[in-house]
């Protein structure tokens, strides 16, 4: 077994950093622009008197990162060669992503706002892998020139994780002489809405409440009349771009259909194990940083005369902290590097769990060394002068959306148990070939 990164990776890596130092840091320091990271940075991106939105000048700069990212290359890097990528792997995305995020908070990788200078585009594999050949035309080439954005409509004001019971209902209308769908209903967290020029919206098409089947996914035009935005739900990390909205007698052709019909529902699995194992590498380098920002000060700190460092009440939760991030990017890079072994139905079927695993512990972990870094920082970490609280409101989003961490570890307990995964067949054969009075017991 060898666990050394690959050379070309840490060369990879070492090019990121130029870029960063060459193209973006300057644009950071630029016009001011480091308000929108440093203790004004929550009122800086924010419009409170315009519903929570982002200010127009902080997706601005967001816009000109991604299109100096774009230019160099670096944008696209997961993508296929065929979208302008480079084929980056999970195992290279991962080691990646948790190296930007253990650099702090900064313009070439805002994990609030999912930015980054090597980006995270799983609708461009959806249309891909889903799309009609028209669909693929229109959005894969529009997303890329940003002349087409999507949001994503699935999760419901009344049923959260569950989206076997959404409300939202499309059933068959024609309107001169076209056939298509009528819809009506309501969707939450539909993130970026207000810039959005369409929304993959599910609906129930058929069946009945529970079914896994008879959901279908819509490509609605976001300025529909019939689109509403009722309210922006303010959060924990401000700015907000998750509207709750309403679709009332939106009407759209069967071209807008997204996907088999009352398939949809396979279109929401498509990139979870992707976005998670990602997501968790993010969380995981945004620990390492808390982590290592808290070692420096408190070597650096001299109260009562002596190093904060020489006192095991400071250094034991760190050292915990510490082994527990040591031992995740293990299982995370591993899990990763098994993904690009298999086929993508099969991690579904052989990994869920493992990327599961990755994913809600890596959560935790961040929230728990942030928590810490404040500690250890004192009244200066409690601050907005020090990150670490917007790391902490940020990553502790992640313990519920992406799949909450209750969800994930149902996951992982279906795995273990048997009820699910592998070991199915494992419990299977075992409990056939019990004699009665045992499997009574």
């Amino acid at each position: 077994m060898d666990f050394n990164l690959p050379p070309a990776l840490v060369a990879y890596l070492e090019e990121l950093d130029r870029f960063i130092e060459a193209e973006i840091a300057p644009l950071q320091r630029q016009d001011d622009n480091e308000r929108f990271f440093d203790h004004r940075r929550e009122w800086a991106r924010t419009d409170f008197e315009n519903g929570g939105l982002p200010r127009k000048e902080w997706e601005a700069l967001l816009h000109e990162m991604r299109k100096r990212a774009d230019k160099a290359g670096h944008y696209r890097f997961a993508l296929p060669r065929e979208f302008g990528g480079q084929d980056g792997s999970n195992l290279w995305m991962a080691v990646i992503r948790e190296h930007l995020a253990s650099k702090g908070l900064g313009l070439f990788n805002d994990l609030q706002n999912e930015s980054s200078i090597v980006g995270n585009n799983p609708f461009v594999l959806m249309f891909r892998d889903f799309g009609t050949p028209a669909q693929r035309d229109e959005f894969i080439t529009g997303m890329l020139n940003g002349t087409r954005r999507i949001t994503f409509g699935l999760t419901e004001p009344e049923h959260g994780s569950d989206a076997t019971h959404m409300e939202t209902r499309a059933v068959r209308e024609t309107r001169d002489g076209v056939e298509g769908w009528r819809i009506n209903g309501q969707k939450m967290w539909t993130t970026g809405m207000h810039v959005a020029t369409h929304c993959a919206l599910f609906a129930r098409t058929s069946g009945e409440d529970g079914d896994a089947r008879g959901v279908t996914c819509f490509l609605v035009p976001a300025d529909d009349p019939g689109v509403k935005i009722e309210e922006y739900l303010w959060t924990f990390n401000m700015p907000t771009d998750h509207p709750r909205v309403s679709f009332t007698d939106v009407w759209v052709p069967d071209s807008a259909v997204f996907g088999p019909l009352g398939g949809g529902l396979a279109l929401a699995q498509h990139f979870v194990h992707e976005n998670r194992i990602r997501q968790a590498a993010s969380s995981l380098g945004a620990a390492v940083y808390c982590i290592e920002e808290s070692v420096k000060y408190a070597r650096a700190r001299k109260p009562f005369g002596k190093a904060l460092a020489e006192n095991q009440a400071i250094q034991w939760p760190l050292v915990e902290l510490a082994t527990q991030a040591e031992m995740l990017r293990l299982l995370i890079r591993k899990t990763a590097w098994e993904m690009d072994q298999m086929p993508k139905p099969e991690v579904e079927k052989r990994l869920s769990d493992k990327v599961s695993m990755c994913n809600y512990w890596a959560n935790r972990l961040c929230c728990e060394a942030a928590d810490r870094a404040m500690q250890v920082h004192g009244g200066l970490g409690y601050s907005r002068h020090k990150p670490f609280e917007h790391i902490y409101r940020h990553h502790r989003r992640y313990r519920i959306t992406e799949g909450s961490e209750e969800i994930q570890m149902r996951k992982v307990a279906g795995h273990l148990f048997g009820f699910m995964g592998p070991r199915r067949a494992l419990f299977a054969s075992e409990a056939s070939a019990a004699p009665p009075a045992a499997a009574a017991e």
